[in-house]
């Protein structure tokens, strides 16, 4: 199974559906299961992160108009532009970001809130050249975290329904601690809506403890490819 597919999807499977919005896979079968998200507002239609694959417009209509496609990695411009341009729609980062992608859609950046909706938007970590944010529905209790958790195959030890990045393992991001969400939305893989407030908080707690177990996991994995 590759990490990571370069050429276009030919397909998705769709993931995280609820009254309030889904998410889907393009490539289902890379290791990095690379999620993205449609967010249904007021405002419209808001794309989170999109890996964009055939029929993903048709998915999106079912909840509405498209309002604006959100990039909240600065890792995961993926095919944020084309999407963006598709839809005649702006991208949005957060105001902070430094490393943004030149893009030919028109480039618009928020804070505090994504423009229209509840979502709040949560600096997650901003160091070392990583700059992410999370958005945080507490109305709907819909949380959206593109990196700093996940359940792809490297994020998590057998036992943990989302782990925290490899990378941050043994320093797990304060921005996520005292959330009660009712889902949990990540960058890569399915996300949670079993009990997610546990699932989010045994992640974080638990973290440095499973750190070792992750560490050794990962690099069986990298010697049987």
């Amino acid at each position: 199974m590759p990490m990571k597919k370069s050429q276009p999807a030919t397909d998705y499977e769709e993931i995280d559906r609820w009254d309030g919005g889904v998410g889907w896979i393009a490539h289902p079968n890379e290791t990095m299961l690379r999620a993205s998200h449609a967010l249904a507002t007021d405002a419209g239609v808001w794309v989170i992160d999109p890996v964009d694959a055939p029929g993903v417009d048709d998915l999106l209509g079912e909840f509405g108009d498209v309002a604006g496609v959100v990039v909240l990695l600065n890792r995961h411009y993926r095919d944020a532009d084309a999407v963006a341009r598709r839809h005649d729609v702006p991208v949005y980062v957060p105001a902070w970001f430094d490393d943004v992608e030149e893009m030919s859609a028109d480039l618009r950046r928020f804070d505090d809130v994504l423009p229209g909706t509840d979502y709040r938007v949560l600096e997650v970590l901003d160091a070392f050249g990583w700059e992410e944010a999370a958005l945080y529905d507490d109305r709907s209790g819909t949380l959206v975290v593109p990196e700093s958790v996940g359940n792809a195959p490297y994020f998590t030890t057998p036992g943990e329904r989302l782990g925290v990045h490899p990378m941050l393992r043994l320093t797990p991001p304060s921005a996520l601690r005292g959330l009660r969400p009712e889902r949990v939305l990540v960058g890569h893989g399915r996300g949670v809506s079993d009990d997610a407030a546990r699932a989010l908080a045994d992640a974080l707690d638990g973290s440095r403890r499973a750190a070792p177990k992750l560490y050794a996991q990962s690099l069986r994995l990298l010697f049987q490819r």
